[in-house]
């Protein structure tokens, strides 16, 4: 085999090792996105029920001097 043939081989799995790595790291990405995601919508349900609690807490009866005051 010549050296160049041994250059274009070597660059040709060069080449096919980046691909995959490439595609390996889209898979992670993709799959970060998804956990992303499903976080964010835990977290918006949350801050609702927050929000819901806490408006419920202000119907609360007013603080008054205990009766043995």
């Amino acid at each position: 085999m010549s050296d160049e043939q041994s250059r274009i081989t070597a660059l040709e799995e060069q080449v096919a090792h980046q691909a995959k790595t490439i595609e390996e790291l889209s898979d992670q990405v993709a799959e970060q996105w998804k956990v992303i995601e499903q976080t964010r919508q835990k977290l918006d349900r949350l801050t609702e029920r927050f929000l819901t609690l806490e408006e419920q807490s202000l119907d609360a009866p007013p603080i008054t001097k205990p009766p043995h005051y």
